[in-house]
């Protein structure tokens, strides 16, 4: 019997552990994927670190990753074609959404599938129970039949498509409910992966500014490749009314249309918040993290009109506008400059520098677990 491997990870501050697992033929409806590259998500790191329930060690051993793409194994009974309608055969490259939705709730009946209580919780799943392969980080992902898989171009590759599926469809989105529009100015706090696709998104959307912070020069330097007209340094501004102020400066003194949280720190959106001009919304993509708050007056909303947005996850189609965005931009944009390929025996160390980095810039701006080539 064919077998793959896969790194299993059992509890926060435990190494995660290289186990195999039986490869079986695909039950119907679902397509056996061997996947390729598989990026460290900010939410891969929440778990690592301890700071959700199934890091702070729930007994279920998982397979974390899910920003990721791969090459078609064998099709189940039943698929023949990608959401697009588009054949499928064996060696095609495909990417896919990471969740599944239930199909019988309010959200799901309204066409919201990314809202459906169930989704959230399906991207983590025991990896002692058949297929075993539902992380990112293993060789192999059994794609389910209500996830949504495309073909990806040919001429677009692993890395640079490898975080079409998460961060930049979730930014596309985020957007597009914050109703960027043309002309208007937005500041983006961090710069990792989130930050740097919002910062070219926000770009072809036609935003007219795009101010980036961060505490990171080399992910600074990114950003402005990206297509930031301005980049705040914490480290050069550790105080945060001054760089409010700097903000105030590059908007003619009315402050950002539109804020776009994507550091993952409840911390930041006090400072964030006070960085909107009257009638400004404040979308929060990384605020992930259960029970971590933050102290607010909420006059500062009410009285000038402002708003905040949630968002989580992203309806289907728009992976069909993240695979479009990249095999159009993918040479213009530095964006397979992003991440730096670990092999899977290396993931912990992986999973290190992608903290370090985080916290401190010494690591990697985007680490990926190279899966096969």
């Amino acid at each position: 019997m064919t077998t793959g491997r896969a790194a299993v990870f059992c509890k926060a501050g435990e190494p995660m552990v290289i186990r195999e697992f039986p490869v079986q033929d695909p039950d119907e409806g679902y397509t056996l994927v061997r996947l390729s590259v598989t990026n460290i998500c900010g939410s891969d790191l929440h778990v690592w670190r301890g700071e959700t329930p199934i890091g702070r060690g729930s007994g279920m051993e998982c397979i974390l990753g899910h920003e990721t793409t791969g090459t078609i194994t064998a099709l189940g009974k039943g698929v023949s074609s990608d959401a697009l309608g588009r054949s499928l055969k064996e060696g095609d490259r495909v990417v896919f959404t990471y969740y599944n939705s239930c199909g019988r709730c309010l959200a799901c009946l309204r066409g919201d599938e990314n809202q459906c209580g169930v989704s959230l919780m399906s991207v983590i799943r025991p990896a002692t129970i058949a297929p075993h392969f539902t992380g990112g980080f293993g060789e192999y992902y059994y794609v389910s039949p209500k996830q949504r898989m495309i073909k990806v171009p040919d001429h677009v590759s692993n890395e640079a498509v490898a975080g079409v599926n998460c961060a930049l469809s979730q930014v596309i989105y985020g957007l597009l409910q914050a109703k960027l529009s043309f002309g208007e100015t937005v500041v983006i706090q961090g710069a990792g992966g989130l930050g740097l696709y919002a910062t070219a998104v926000a770009r072809q959307m036609g935003a007219s500014c795009i101010i980036v912070i961060d505490a990171v020069s080399e992910r600074l330097d990114l950003a402005r490749r990206m297509g930031a007209t301005e980049v705040i340094d914490i480290k050069e501004i550790p105080d945060p009314k001054t760089r409010t102020g700097k903000v105030m400066s590059y908007t003619e003194g009315w402050g950002a249309d539109l804020v776009v949280e994507v550091v993952g720190r409840p911390e930041a959106m006090p400072e964030g918040i006070r960085m909107m001009g009257r009638g400004g919304r404040y979308l929060t993509l990384g605020n992930i993290t259960p029970k971590a708050c933050y102290k607010e007056d909420p006059s500062i909303l009410v009285g000038g009109n402002r708003s905040i947005i949630g968002v989580s996850l992203y309806p289907p189609i728009i992976l069909k506008y993240a695979i479009d965005f990249v095999a159009r931009e993918h040479e213009r944009l530095p964006l397979f400059d992003i991440p730096t390929l670990y092999d899977l025996e290396e993931i912990n160390q992986a999973f290190v520098d992608a903290d370090q980095f985080a916290k401190s810039g010494k690591g990697v701006t985007r680490a990926s677990i190279r899966l096969a080539s």
